[in-house]
């Protein structure tokens, strides 16, 4: 994944400075260290009012060109996060929320804004002041913004956090509770990889029903170690809980007998043991060898389990793939981009697969086939339906490339990942030859002709 632009990601200036900064010889001793590092934090503070005043400017730009180009009034403004997000190397959600507190920073709290860009206080600090004053008014954040901007230099992150958040309780105590009522609405569970073949299951509950589950679960796990739980005596009570919680959430008698479908992708000399190349688990990422193969061969034999067979090409190292004349793709179609793809393809973005996109429209011709399908995210599909968004997809001898060009003329390439059992360019003629050299070894030991 990279990016490129006609006249590349390049600013003299800053250029100047970055060359400068690679180029500085370390400091001379301890005390010249410390001075050095509290030098380089105060130039990061410095940098990130710059880029936040660089993004406020970039949107109300944007925003101003969308609207003379005659977008419709509630379309202005899509895409524009996006592109910020591609330069900034993260994610379209991230963007969106950097995007908002750059423009409250720079518009509602000088202040704030001033103490960050003469390095007394971080972009953390600053991004803290503006989440805890959203619901406010521009007048009581201005109030606030005042209070908080000559304190902010000799404030840690958990102070500036709750001075903020008691001063906005005071100018607004009922916007304050409206706040409280209204992020119940963005209650949610989600699920995220994490090390060691494991995931972790989150829930973003309202205070008191998450302290309610917790202690449900605490009490289920308390009765067990009480009662004695036959073989599972030896779990621990964390153990127990998140056991109990599995089995009351799938309504299993134990954790283990939960059917389940794993997209699970792997090579064949993976499958039947005599390779150790990594599978991939579909909403996971990577699985040691050994974990795939167990998964598989070690399910509870009273557990329904399913598995689906993708192959992929021995030339191109891609799955097989598939098309269609349809305009919409077909069941098959979409649960084989989702696999192949396995997050959004937007670079940088990294979220769920939630909707299906064709990189060249249908409208301009496009065709409903998995080589001009693509997985995205629903904000990621929605970005690229904004003036100056074009996407093309680039095949190669080491596979499929997708190009993403922006209303500025940039442009970012993503590859989805290669399957496993995939060899780096090169290596399939490397081990071709290195199979050869072993044959002609084999036939000379065995009395063979050469």
């Amino acid at each position: 994944m990279f990016s490129t632009a006609p006249s590349g990601f390049r600013d003299d200036a800053v250029a100047e400075l970055l060359a400068a900064l690679r180029s500085m010889a370390p400091a001379g001793d301890d005390a010249g260290r410390i001075s050095r590092l509290r030098a380089l934090e105060e130039l990061k503070a410095a940098a990130a009012a710059l880029q936040a005043s660089e993004t406020a400017a970039f949107v109300a730009s944007q925003r101003a060109a969308q609207a003379a180009a005659g977008i419709k009034p509630e379309r202005v403004g899509r895409g524009i996060a996006a592109q910020v997000g591609l330069a900034l190397r993260v994610s379209p959600h991230r963007a969106q929320r950097y995007v908002g507190w750059s423009m409250i920073l720079t518009r509602e709290l000088p202040e704030t804004f001033a103490a960050l860009a003469a390095g007394v206080t971080t972009e953390w600090r600053a991004q803290l002041v503006a989440r805890e004053t959203l619901f406010l008014s521009r007048d009581d954040r201005a109030r606030v913004d005042a209070a908080m901007g000559p304190k902010l230099e000799r404030l840690g992150d958990r102070a500036v956090e709750a001075q903020t958040r008691t001063l906005a309780y005071q100018l607004d105590p009922a916007g304050f509770v409206e706040r409280a009522r209204a992020a119940e609405r963005d209650r949610r569970v989600s699920v995220r990889p994490a090390p060691d073949a494991m995931a972790r299951l989150s829930a973003l509950l309202p205070v008191a029903q998450a302290v309610a589950c917790y202690a449900a679960l605490g009490r289920a796990a308390d009765s067990t170690t009480a009662t004695g739980d036959g073989a599972r005596d030896a779990r621990g009570r964390g153990q127990i809980m998140a056991d109990t919680l599995v089995e009351r959430l799938t309504g299993q008698a134990a954790a283990p007998d939960v059917p389940v479908e794993i997209n699970l992708v792997m090579s064949d000399r993976t499958l039947l043991g005599g390779d150790d190349q990594a599978a991939v688990l579909t909403g996971y990422g990577p699985v040691p060898a050994g974990i795939a193969r167990r998964l598989i061969t070690e399910a509870n034999p009273r557990t329904p389990m399913w598995l689906r067979r993708l192959f992929r090409s021995p030339k191109t190292g891609e799955l097989v793939t598939m098309e269609s004349r349809r305009r919409l793709f077909t069941p098959a179609q979409r649960h084989y981009l989702t696999v192949r793809d396995q997050t959004c393809t937007t670079p940088w973005c990294g979220a769920p697969i939630r909707h299906l996109d064709h990189a060249e429209p249908t409208l301009e011709g496009g065709t409903t086939q998995l080589a001009n399908g693509r997985g995205t995210c629903a904000a990621c599909n929605y970005a690229k339906q904004a003036p100056g968004w074009h996407t093309t997809i680039r095949t190669n001898g080491h596979g499929r490339e997708i190009v993403t060009a922006t209303p500025t003329g940039h442009t970012y390439h993503h590859r989805s990942p290669d399957p496993p059992g995939t060899a780096p360019p090169g290596e399939t003629e490397r081990r071709r030859s290195t199979e050869l050299i072993y044959d002609r070894k084999h036939d000379r030991k065995h009395g063979n002709a050469a």
